[in-house]
């Protein structure tokens, strides 16, 4: 039968101090007999001494009047707690015994005599008539100064080992008394270890550490745990691999986040404090990451937080791969779209039989395709983005809009800070919100401007509608995670990834109304890394083209 862990340790704390009571009692009982028997042993020699120079006694030993001897020695020894008192002559005859008087006459037993004949008080523990004693022996002289006699103090080792035993059986009683109450004191310290531990055996306890451990190095994600002090408690393989950290775990453990990762907004205290956050796109060192920050709590208090990273560009890989597909579904889909509604117009002149409209009608369509796609072609070096902006503006035509580029248009080369995929997306993003907002505007829908500029010092994209606008109520906070104004779909992310990605490479996002009604949406982006940009701003000046 398995034995639980609370009971376990409670039996283990009970034999404990049973044991170390045991091991202090023994000293202790040895300690007081040793502590006892010098404190009798100095009783005794006092006695002894004070009553061989009672000038009575003294002249009734010189003159061996035992008779004399017995009646004073009987007042002393009612007076004395000594197991007995004994008076010898100076041959080692008793004079005098206080609890056997049969041995007066008799020779004193011990053979401890010698030196207190010769002078000297002695303390032994001798068999004597009466058992094994501890006496104390001195010398009576006479006023010349010879050995007349002697006098006997003792107490009886059975004696000493009853006081003894009663001083133990005292501290005994105490000792069960305190046994008891730290019995009841274990009992209740097991309950509490074991509800700290959540009910688990120890056993247990190391297999989920180690399925714990296991199950962190198998993660692909990028885990660090850190404490409330914002140093590192744990952190997984993936981790270090990522951020390039050649320290094995346990030096990495205890030092703070600042020390392993380059100081970031993400890790601003005050920001950990009042929320968490799911893929959120930020810098690790030289590592663009998407992470999410999730705060541990134990009874309503900090502990810590749980940092998990990805790398973005694994995800923008697939991302991207996923995106030209749609992209290329989608224009088709528009391509199609146009060209049904063109082969309707084409066969219904034809079948009007005006020859001469259709042949004009095939000659305009071709013109107007011709004419953007030979604008973007010659002012866009990236094949990516001529794609994407013929897209939107097959798409807008479809919803009634028209897309107006700025003939200062010009990007003949890749931007250095930020990637294609970023560019993309800023831009695609950009054109659906000005469309969707024209769109909902009144009739007739007026043009969305573009701009997209790359010069020797920064990449300018600016987007102008002629939409709704922005509703006041969410102007500032139209960068967060989440936030729309759109009816339908899954939106809530354009724009937070806009500022993510601007604000990664150190660039500025402007906010404007288009007087009289309509949105502009300027960003700058710069093309060297050491220039300086503030976080997303709004602004109300008007920087349309």
């Amino acid at each position: 039968m398995k034995v639980s862990f609370q009971i376990k340790l409670f039996i283990s704390l009970v034999l404990f101090f049973s044991g170390l009571f045991v091991l202090l009692g023994v000293y202790y009982y040895k300690d007081v007999g040793r502590q006892l028997y010098q404190e009798m042993s100095a009783r005794a020699k006092i006695q002894a001494e004070e009553i061989a120079i009672i000038p009575n006694l003294r002249q009734s030993v010189a003159d061996k009047d035992i008779r004399a001897i017995a009646q004073f020695m009987h007042k002393v020894v009612a007076h004395s707690d000594a197991s007995f008192i004994v008076i010898g002559d100076n041959k080692g005859m008793h004079l005098f015994h206080s609890v056997d008087s049969d041995v007066v006459g008799k020779t004193l037993v011990g053979d401890d005599n010698t030196e207190v004949l010769h002078g000297k008080s002695i303390t032994t523990i001798r068999k004597g008539g009466l058992g094994i004693s501890l006496r104390s022996k001195a010398p009576i002289f006479d006023d010349a100064g010879r050995v007349i006699g002697i006098v006997s103090v003792g107490y009886l080792t059975s004696y000493l080992d009853t006081i003894t035993l009663g001083k133990v059986i005292n501290i005994f009683i105490a000792a069960v008394l305190l046994l008891a109450a730290l019995f009841i004191f274990s009992w209740f310290f097991t309950r509490s270890i074991k509800k700290q531990i959540f009910s688990l055996e120890p056993r247990e306890i190391g297999l989920l550490v180690r399925q714990q451990k296991a199950m962190m190095e198998s993660i692909y994600e990028g885990v660090i745990a850190i404490d409330s002090e914002l140093r590192i408690e744990v952190i997984n393989q993936a981790a270090r691999k990522l951020l390039e950290l050649r320290q094995p775990t346990r030096e990495l453990r205890g030092q703070t986040i600042d020390e392993v990762i380059a100081p970031v907004p993400f890790f601003d205290r005050s920001m950990m404090l009042e929320d968490d956050t799911h893929d959120e796109i930020c810098r690790f060192n030289q590592l663009t990451v998407i992470a999410s920050r999730v705060r541990i709590m134990l009874e309503n208090k900090l502990q810590g937080w749980v940092i998990t990273f990805r790398d973005r560009n694994e995800i923008d890989t697939l991302s991207a791969q996923l995106s030209q597909v749609k992209r290329y579904v989608d224009n088709l889909r528009i391509m199609r779209h146009e060209q049904l509604n063109r082969m309707n117009t084409l066969s219904g002149l034809l079948h009007m039989e005006r020859y001469d409209e259709a042949v004009r009608y095939i000659q305009a369509q071709s013109e107007h395709a011709q004419e953007l796609l030979d604008f973007i072609s010659s002012r866009f070096s990236s094949p990516t983005l001529c794609g994407l902006l013929l897209g939107k503006a097959a798409r807008a035509r479809e919803k009634g809009v028209e897309l107006a580029f700025d003939p200062l248009c010009q990007m003949d080369r890749a931007c250095r800070l930020l990637g294609e995929a970023e560019l993309i997306s800023i831009i695609g993003n950009l054109l659906d919100n000005a469309i969707e907002a024209t769109q909902r505007a009144t009739l007739p829908h007026e043009p969305v401007e573009v701009l997209i500029l790359l010069n020797e010092r920064e990449l300018i994209i600016e987007v102008a509608d002629r939409g709704i606008g922005i509703d006041p109520a969410i102007r500032d906070h139209i960068f967060e995670r989440g936030m729309t104004t759109k009816r339908s779909g899954d939106h809530g992310i354009g724009l937070y990834l806009i500022a993510s990605y601007v604000t990664q490479v150190g660039g500025s996002i402007e906010v404007s109304a288009n007087t009289p009604r309509g949105t502009i949406f300027s960003l700058f982006i710069p093309e060297t890394g050491n220039v300086p940009r503030p976080v997303p701003t709004l602004e109300d000046q008007n920087y349309a083209t």
